[in-house]
């Protein structure tokens, strides 16, 4: 796959997964509840994914240390969405996103300490610039309300969480495929939410119909189609660039809070958001990164 490809998708699992903000604000249940449900009614479709995708071989990791990294990269995702979702609960969905995706500090570093990766001034400037550019989208929603600054906290926390998220799936991908990385390592993420989501109290049954479809949305849009295209696209593309890149998340999710929540948004929010995409054209990788010979689709 080539880079422009790869970095396509890339943007297509950034808007589902923007998406996944309004599902939770329209949830019936708890943030944890629905994290439960994010990950546990995708896990049938993940599997019936890697099924298809195998072509009769077996879907299980073959080496014990596979299992282990997938059972990691499962426990990561869920505290990525256990704090995310109590962000969006105690803060505005901008500030919400922008605090969540301040990834790429944390990822450039570990990027660079871990895997090797050369980090230029260019690309420092284009993530500079996209960061500032977050900062603006999301200025109008900045509170100094204790509520807020709670959600803000949390968001920071779900960057420390998605950053060791990303990294593991990034080494996991050379060897297992995207559907069948994503379907065990959810089966992990819903099992280690639901104790969370007992001790906090919160039901796990929607009163209606239409909190069912919302959360069967989040599941098959957000998780499925969003996370999953997310974990296509990263054996072939830098690890840096790829957290960079997706702050455009956060543009896409200030939108629709916008058009869906009324959450305002004005000049400042869309020269931010300029500046977030001209950000991420700067950090764009200069030369094709040659994917790892044993990564599958």
């Amino acid at each position: 796959m080539s880079t422009r490809n790869a970095a396509i998708i890339l943007f297509l699992g950034a808007l589902a997964v923007a998406l996944s903000a309004i599902f939770v604000r329209l949830s019936e249940l708890g943030p944890a509840a629905t994290a439960v449900h994010r990950a546990g009614l995708a896990v049938p479709a993940l599997f019936l994914w890697a099924k298809l995708q195998s072509r009769g071989k077996p879907v299980v990791p073959v080496k014990a240390r596979d299992a282990w990294l997938l059972v990691l990269a499962g426990l990561f995702f869920a505290g990525d969405l256990a704090f995310w979702h109590w962000s969006i609960t105690f803060t505005s969905v901008a500030n919400a996103s922008l605090f969540a995706t301040s990834t790429p500090v944390f990822v450039a570093l570990a990027a660079w300490l871990l895997l090797g990766e050369r980090i230029t001034r260019i690309f420092l400037l284009g993530m500079m610039l996209a960061l500032a550019g977050a900062a603006i989208l999301a200025g109008g929603s900045l509170t100094t309300e204790p509520g807020h600054l709670l959600g803000d906290a949390f968001g920071l926390v779900t960057a420390m969480f998605f950053t060791a998220y990303l990294l593991t799936v990034k080494g996991l991908r050379t060897r297992i495929s995207a559907a069948s990385l994503m379907a065990w390592s959810s089966l992990v993420t819903a099992l280690a939410l639901l104790p969370i989501t007992l001790l906090a109290g919160e039901s796990l049954i929607p009163q209606t119909t239409e909190g069912w479809l919302v959360l069967i949305s989040l599941a098959l849009i957000s998780h499925v189609g969003g996370q999953g295209l997310i974990a296509v696209s990263v054996p072939h593309l830098p690890a840096s660039f790829s957290a960079v890149a997706l702050l455009s998340e956060a543009i896409m999710a200030a939108v629709m809070g916008w058009v869906l929540l009324g959450e305002a948004l004005g000049w400042p929010q869309f020269w931010g958001g300029a500046l977030v995409l001209a950000g991420i054209a700067l950090a764009r990788p200069r030369r094709p990164l040659s994917p790892p010979v044993a990564s599958r689709p």
